[in-house]
């Protein structure tokens, strides 16, 4: 599982650096493989300035090429060749000058002194796609007249610069498949080592998080209640989807997740900050006004998001609408039913699923995702509303819209923290040695867990149902100890 170094300080008031929250979280179990820096521009735009172009003639010996002189704040102006259709005297434009490195992919090349068709050429002009600013290759990027020049690119299109750290997550941790889940281990940690409680989760608020009204009612009915414990969802009406922002791009990019647009990337956003998946469905592409949770019958076909036809068995738990299924639940979405930049209103999915169902599913039909990832291992049955009002809100604020129908949230049990009792001297007897009881403690709070009694002779809590793990005595000492250290 990859997590990014600046996304995870979001959610700690911390400053170690990467190398040292890797060490960190390592020390906790979460054993980080691998630390890479990242950019989001590869190469960080260096020796890219602004430049002026004074003046532009046709090449002797060539049809298509130009001649340029251009102004990058230095002694003399440059001498440039440029190919471009749209380069034009009194442009301001994007120069990588002599000595800078540009990338193409995996692959580099070095901007060098030359003479293309025996005309001197003394740096390149350069086009969106050549400095990763985007896909465009039609012509050269033409700057605003205010810009600057012989400012350097990257203070008009600024590079973010960040650590992914790659961690080597076991089976039983389900509760760390996020950097929220990471950060929680981080806080319970340093606040050990350094023997304090300053250090403290700091969760997004959806406090203000509102229905607008119910002009888009979609009803859900969940036939298989043991494949799917936990089914939630809503309406957001009037959305814009579009390109996602640069911040937001640049959070998935450095996880390794490909921006789509504005609402798959804001579902992808929200899965990795707290662990639960999600899915986004083109509201009006749900036939009937209604979803219901159900298996289909052996070998009916179905077509997924990659345009592979595949035949479902009887157990293949799928979202389906009033006339068809729409998506195989919590493993892989439907080819028609997913949000294109035509989808004006949508329904968000925030369920619970049992993991057997699941695992199954997923490994049937070779498939392994983000979110079957997340569920094989246990998600968090009872973090569906707040992922669910986060992802909405972030959608408001983004695509627009209006949250138009209420939460629908249909439950089979009532998901309540396991319950442990903890002896100390249990606690003394497994760890070799006497551990301070309220150092203990401390260390089940930095973790979230939440102290119902509590004597010389033992400590009651309520585990974190995000925790599926830890629900007997030696579980809880593990926990201890792996912070403990």
């Amino acid at each position: 599982m990859k997590i990014s170094y600046n996304w995870l300080k979001q959610y700690i008031n911390c400053e170690y650096s990467a190398e040292k929250v890797s060490e960190v979280l390592t020390s906790t179990g979460l054993e980080v493989e691998d630390l890479t820096p990242f950019e989001s521009v590869k190469g960080s735009l260096k020796g890219v300035v602004v430049g002026k172009v004074l003046t532009c003639v046709e090449h002797p010996n060539s049809d298509h090429l130009h001649i340029t002189t251009v102004d990058c704040g230095g002694d003399e102006p440059l001498h440039i060749v440029c190919g471009a259709p749209n380069v034009a005297a009194g442009q301001k434009v994007l120069v990588a000058t002599i000595g800078c490195e540009l990338w193409k992919g995996d692959e580099s090349f070095v901007i060098k002194k030359g003479k293309i068709r025996g005309e001197v050429s003394e740096g390149m002009i350069c086009a969106e796609d050549e400095l990763q600013l985007g896909s465009s290759h039609d012509g050269i990027m033409v700057l605003p007249d205010d810009y600057e020049v012989g400012k350097p690119a990257a203070f008009y299109f600024p590079v973010e610069q960040d650590y992914t750290i790659e961690i080597g997550l076991t089976a039983n941790r389900s509760d760390a498949t996020s950097h929220i889940g990471s950060a929680r281990d981080l806080v319970a940690a340093l606040n050990q080592r350094e023997k304090t409680t300053q250090y403290h989760l700091v969760i997004p608020s959806v406090d203000d998080f509102k229905v607008e009204n119910n002009n888009n009612n979609i009803e859900v009915e969940v036939e298989n209640t043991a494949a799917c414990p936990r089914y939630s969802g809503l309406t957001i009406s009037g959305v814009k989807v579009a390109e996602s922002p640069a911040w937001l791009k640049n959070r998935l990019a450095a996880v390794g997740i490909r921006s789509i647009n504005n609402i798959v990337d804001i579902t992808n956003y929200v899965l990795m900050e707290v662990g639960q998946p999600m899915h986004a469905f083109d509201a009006d592409k749900v036939a009937g006004k209604k979803i219901v949770v159900k298996c289909m019958p052996k070998d009916t076909p179905f077509v997924t998001l990659d345009g592979v036809e595949r035949k479902l068995t009887d157990t293949n738990l799928m979202i389906c609408n009033a006339e068809e299924p729409m998506c195989i639940a919590g493993v892989f979405g439907g080819e028609k039913s997913g949000v294109t930049m035509e989808t004006t209103n949508v329904f968000l999915e925030s369920a619970y699923f049992n993991p057997t169902s699941i695992r199954k599913t997923a490994k049937y039909h070779g498939l392994q995702t983000d979110a079957s990832f997340r569920y094989e291992r246990g998600a968090d049955p009872n973090i569906t509303i707040f992922a669910l009002k986060r992802a909405a809100m972030l959608i408001k604020e983004l695509a627009g819209g209006t949250i138009s129908s209420e939460i629908k949230d249909v439950k089979n049990g009532d998901f309540k923290p396991a319950q442990v009792d903890l002896k100390f001297a249990y606690l003394n007897k497994v760890a070799g040695q006497e551990i301070d009881k309220t150092q203990a403690v401390n260390i089940l709070k930095s973790l979230e867990c939440e102290v119902v009694e509590q004597n010389d002779e033992h400590v009651v809590i309520n585990v974190p149902t995000c925790k599926v793990d830890v629900t007997r005595p030696a579980d809880v000492v593990e926990e201890i100890l792996r912070i403990y250290g």
